[in-house]
């Protein structure tokens, strides 16, 4: 019988996205204490909304390969899959970005390289789900899957800037 594997979102990813999230908390907090105008702090509401969603969303998301089903869990909701009911699993890659989707009938999931050691999720997929359901594509993606680092180049030039920010509205302050 095949073993339980559990993946999740990259720790390189969250913890990023998570100081980012905090460091936006901070700058908010201070323009509460520095009396800065109700807009900046509106407008800093604004940016934290998503982010914050973005992180606990991608904190709770993982996937896990049973023996019997495949299960995606999510923020407050699962879906799963049986395995051999699995009728199509396909890709399509933007740039660097892929993502597999997989069919079972009118169910699906779809599921990126936003994972960790996503080759071994499509090498564990691929070994899991019946051979007739595997497009070319994903056969060929399955060869070289890629590694995709711009979403966490992105938020540490993000930690970067607003760490400016705060080295800014702080620096004459304090």
């Amino acid at each position: 019988m095949a073993e339980t594997l559990d993946f999740r979102i990259r720790k390189a990813f969250l913890f990023p996205l998570g100081l980012m999230l905090l460091l936006c908390l901070v700058l908010l907090a201070c323009c509460f204490i520095l009396g800065e105008p109700r807009v900046k702090a509106l407008i800093l509401v604004i940016l934290i909304v998503p982010v914050l969603v973005l992180f606990v969303e991608s904190l709770f998301r993982h996937v896990v390969f049973d023996p019997l089903l495949l299960i995606a869990h999510k923020l407050l909701r699962n879906k799963s899959l049986a395995w051999a009911e699995i009728t199509a699993v396909e890709t399509v890659m933007v740039r660097k970005r892929v993502f597999l989707t997989i069919c079972a009938g009118e169910e699906f999931l779809i599921l990126s390289n936003a994972y960790a050691d996503f080759p071994g999720l499509v090498r564990n997929l691929l070994q899991r789900v019946p051979a007739e359901s595997i497009s070319a594509e994903t056969r060929s993606m399955a060869e070289a899957p890629p590694v995709k680092s711009g979403d966490i180049v992105s938020c540490w030039l993000a930690v970067a800037l607003l760490l400016l920010i705060l080295y800014s509205q702080l620096g004459g302050k304090l």
